[in-house]
């Protein structure tokens, strides 16, 4: 055996446990624009959804609530650009965060908006909860963006669901996976 070979055989290696940890998953149905995760257990330090998404209509924003909460207690900032320009804004005293997106029935049939979406300290009952958002949409060189976004839910009651709502039908090609983020 070739010394390196020996000193790989007797190295003590401990197997590399993964820190996201899979909820829940959901589909769009082609009749409905609202998707929500419900019962999400406490045992994550943050949460972080995944989706791709296409709209039955025109591309649209997608709304995220907590806990069914519709009142005026949401915040946003956002940049973007789309290759020829950039431009930033911020919302405050809003029913929802607008901050995720969907391509739609005028845009190419292969494209989506894809969005990862972190929710920072979920559980923490001392805190208001932080969203970090990184979204993007491209249909196929006529067009896209990309955008990085914070989202504010002024509440410090544990995150118990999340509601995504499209203001049109999600197609059955949408996906979106909820998943528990371990550790710090």
């Amino acid at each position: 055996m070739s010394p390196i070979l020996g000193i790989i055989a007797s190295s003590n290696f401990q197997r590399v446990t993964s820190s996201y940890a899979s909820i829940a998953t959901a589909n769009g149905t082609g009749s409905s624009g609202v998707i929500t995760f419900s019962s999400i257990p406490s045992t994550y330090t943050h949460l972080q959804i995944r989706s791709i998404g296409r709209s039955t209509s025109t591309g649209t924003t997608i709304s995220i609530t907590a806990n069914g909460d519709t009142g005026s207690n949401y915040a946003r900032h956002y940049l973007y650009g789309d290759g020829a320009t950039a431009g930033a804004g911020a919302n405050a005293t809003q029913t929802s965060m607008q901050i995720a997106f969907t391509t739609g029935s005028g845009n190419l049939a292969d494209s989506y908006g894809a969005n990862v979406i972190d929710i920072l300290d979920y559980a923490n009952t001392n805190k208001y909860k932080t969203l970090r958002v990184l979204s993007g949409v491209d249909v196929n060189g006529s067009g896209g963006f990309v955008q990085l976004s914070s989202g504010l839910w002024q509440s410090s009651t544990a995150i118990t669901s999340i509601t995504l709502t499209n203001s049109t039908n999600y197609t059955t090609a949408t996906q979106f996976a909820l998943y528990g983020i371990k550790g710090a």
